[in-house]
């Protein structure tokens, strides 16, 4: 299974480890040890965790209520208090150990600390007036992610699995209605 971390915050990577929200969603949470594995793959958690299922079925509920909250804020319409209830309540446990050595930061903590380490992120993103939340502009990509380019125009979620998608299958009806990136019909040959 191959996640991916392009959102800019582990929340809003969390939130979207569903895909195509609103056509055929695509869960790649399907238990426990997708779950512990998604932790494991993210650079800013620790990197052993054990799920059950009851901590399993917490870290759904987070990320469904992130989604939410994400959404709420991308729409410009006030926030889920159900969503809020939730992303509050995880932030309000315990929190991940760190330490820092030659190798660089070291985080450990349970499962439970980094629900609460996820809640806290999502709030930092989702409460900052001056971060720009995004959907990706790929037709059937809902994720919702963090644009801190260059006067924010980044339009896809990442490069490597929408981007690219988008840009392909531009130039393929390009090559099809037989015109050239600049938008004129074929070029002659020399």
């Amino acid at each position: 299974m191959n996640f991916a971390f392009v959102s800019g915050n582990p929340a809003l990577d969390l939130a979207g480890t569903v895909g195509s929200r609103r056509d055929r969603p695509i869960d790649l949470l399907a238990g426990p040890a997708d779950l512990e594995r998604w932790v494991a793959a993210c650079d800013e958690l620790p990197d052993r965790v054990t799920a059950d299922t009851a901590t399993f079925e917490s870290a759904l509920a987070l990320r469904e209520a992130l989604y939410q909250l994400a959404l709420d804020r991308v729409l410009d319409r006030p926030f889920d208090p159900d969503s809020l209830d939730i992303v509050n309540d995880m932030a309000a446990g315990p929190v991940p150990s760190v330490r820092l050595g030659d190798a660089g930061l070291h985080m450990s903590g349970d499962l439970l600390a980094v629900l609460s380490h996820l809640a806290r992120s999502g709030i930092a993103v989702l409460g900052d007036p001056h971060a720009c939340l995004k959907e990706c502009g790929r037709t059937g990509c809902t994720r919702i992610y963090l644009d801190r380019s260059r006067g924010t125009r980044r339009t896809w979620c990442g490069m490597d699995e929408c981007g690219n998608r988008v840009k392909a299958a531009a130039y393929r009806a390009r090559r099809r209605a037989g015109t050239t990136a600049d938008g004129h019909g074929p070029q002659p040959s020399p």
